[in-house]
């Protein structure tokens, strides 16, 4: 007699196994323990994580308030966008948390600009200010003053007493002529010595006197400060020998290291302003006189040459000075300096967009000064930037991938 239980045995054996599987398997999902589906966010987008835009490093799997700031945290969705930041909308922040983010919007308005480069120098000898007290003829010091290179002195200040015995020979023919009563033969005799150097006055009191004068005293032309000083008691000289050389103080050189590549922001006779440590609230006006025609090889700076008067010889060279060169006025389209971003690539800023939403943006920067930057291209007037908290705005966009408007799309 055939058996038939063991086949209807085996069939009852795996159903009751598919039972207890589906069974486990419903009571494992009511606990949790089986793998969730990814979570929607409001706007339908599959959300990997919530993050505060000002902390994305930080994750959290729920969505709510964020620990860090007043304001909800922000879904990370599985397309790479969010659910209220995309591409197209711009960082969106919750208006309530603008002042503890500390955001300030200003315009961007056409205004007067006044650029200015602020740069560096040092004081120097003012080179076309210079004297140079030769000997005219041959002969010899007599007496020395009690001067040194590097005293100041005075116009007609003496430097040393020399004996010329060719002036001498030559006054006394000069006399000789005279007493002959020949007019003509006299003018030409006192041009004779003025020819030989000497002074319409050294003439005349020759011509008073009737006596021979050859020892003069060497006077400075000029007030300023001896450089050289060769003039020594006993010395014998040559005709042109040079005694002493004397550079005036009453106007001074200022050289400023202006940075190559700012050289076509300044021209001659461009104003400047000097300051100086040992006049502290004191500024020094001067105008720009050359722009030397080679650059330094090792900074890379062009050398700019200011002439400053120098009231009571208080500017000395070798003085270092803070050096603010400026540039005419003229309308320009400006945003505070603080909101530019410079990303070493391209400049940007952060528009507000209206509603809690900014967009980064390119453009191109012109002048500075007073805080102010010329815009030129990238912004239209009117327009409104970030000038503080950009900074957190822009690390927001780019986290986010909103793409940066580009030159020539603004409004």
């Amino acid at each position: 007699m055939t058996d038939t239980t063991h086949p209807a045995r085996w069939r009852a054996g795996i159903l009751a196994a598919t039972l207890i599987a589906g069974g486990g398997g419903y009571y494992l999902g009511q606990r949790g323990d089986a793998p969730a589906a990814p979570a929607k966010s409001a706007d339908g987008c599959e959300a990997l994580y919530y993050y505060d835009p000002m902390f994305p490093q930080q994750k959290f799997d729920k969505p709510g308030k964020s620990p860090f700031m007043d304001m909800e945290l922000e879904p990370k969705c599985a397309d790479g966008g969010a659910a209220a930041t995309g591409a197209a909308q711009g960082v969106s922040i919750d208006p309530s948390a603008m002042q503890n983010l500390g955001i300030r919007i200003v315009p961007a308005q056409m205004e007067s600009l006044a650029a200015t480069l602020n740069v560096t120098g040092t004081i120097d000898f003012n080179q076309r200010d210079v004297a140079i007290i030769q000997a005219r003829s041959g002969g010899f010091v007599s007496r020395v003053y009690a001067r040194a290179p590097g005293d100041v002195v005075r116009a007609g200040t003496p430097i040393a007493d020399v004996q010329l015995p060719e002036w001498g020979g030559a006054q006394t023919e000069f006399l000789s002529v005279k007493r002959l009563g020949r007019p003509d033969l006299t003018a030409a005799a006192r041009q004779r010595l003025r020819l030989m150097g000497m002074s319409d006055g050294l003439i005349s009191g020759v011509e008073r006197s009737g006596r021979t004068n050859g020892t003069i005293t060497i006077t400075s032309p000029i007030s300023g400060v001896i450089q050289t000083l060769d003039a020594r008691q006993g010395v014998t000289l040559g005709a042109g020998q040079t005694l002493a050389q004397v550079t005036g103080l009453g106007t001074v050189w200022l050289n400023a290291a202006v940075p190559e590549a700012q050289a076509g922001a300044v021209r001659i006779g461009q104003s400047a302003t000097a300051t100086l440590t040992a006049f502290p609230g004191e500024t020094f006006g001067g105008r720009i006189i050359a722009i030397l025609p080679t650059a330094q090889a090792d900074s890379r700076t062009l050398t700019v040459r200011i002439e400053l008067a120098n009231r009571g010889g208080r500017l000395r060279p070798g003085m270092f000075a803070g050096v603010a060169l400026g540039g005419d006025a003229r309308p320009a389209l400006l945003v505070p300096s603080e909101a530019v971003i410079r990303t070493g690539t391209r400049t940007i800023v952060m528009l507000a967009m209206g509603d809690g939403r900014y967009h980064p943006a390119e453009i191109r920067t012109g002048r500075e000064g007073g805080g102010q930057t010329e815009i030129i291209g990238g912004l239209a007037v009117g327009e409104k930037v970030v000038a503080s908290g950009q900074f957190l705005l822009d690390s927001e966009a780019s986290l986010t991938g909103i793409e940066v408007r580009p030159l020539g799309g603004a409004k």
